[in-house]
């Protein structure tokens, strides 16, 4: 498969089976992980792999969070946990906060942004289906998610991966071709 073929393929999975995902795969995904380009070759990143009963509590502050961002909308909160609830593994991506240098944090979150795509493609590599969640049950921009994690102050995270086995195919999506999307200059 060339690289072309590969992104291609690549699909955003919510739906996985009710199983666990192996410590081989998931050390191949952080492998690939740590691959990604970086500036400076300063490895911006950290991972943390929840699963197991630290998932279950990952589970509970996302329910608390969806039901204070969106309180009358139980129909959503439910939806939203549901593909949460079927995740049988998260990995949280951070990236290194250079004090005094925003520039460089910004680089920083960038690598760790490449990292968790690495990490995609890894994933389908490996028979996984993955996808890269920000907002709602990502709780990247909740402070508790920090606090669960007990991620500190020099370090921001940048995205939560959900991976596991596909239950079912994802459809591929239209995209637009580089051609309406390039200027040539």
């Amino acid at each position: 498969m060339n690289a072309l073929e590969a992104l291609r393929g690549r699909r955003a999975v919510r739906n996985f089976e009710p199983r666990e995902v192996e410590r081989e795969k998931i050390d191949y995904l952080l492998e690939a992980a740590v691959l990604a380009p970086n500036d400076r070759l300063r490895e911006p990143w950290h991972f943390y792999v929840v699963q197991g009963r630290a998932k279950r509590d990952y589970e509970d502050l996302a329910r608390g969070y969806l039901e204070e961002r969106f309180p009358t909308k139980p129909n959503l909160v439910q939806e939203s946990l549901k593909v949460l609830l079927n995740t049988p593994l998260l990995i949280v991506v951070t990236a290194d906060v250079v004090p005094g240098d925003p520039d460089a944090s910004e680089d920083n979150e960038y690598a760790a942004a490449c990292a968790l795509h690495s990490m995609w493609l890894a994933a389908q590599d490996a028979g996984l289906g993955f996808v890269w969640r920000t907002r709602g049950v990502g709780l990247v921009r909740d402070e508790r998610l920090y606090r669960f994690l007990n991620v500190p102050d020099m370090r921001k995270i940048v995205g939560t991966a959900f991976v596991g086995y596909p239950a079912g195919d994802s459809p591929p999506t239209a995209r637009t071709p580089a051609r309406d999307k390039t200027t040539w200059v």
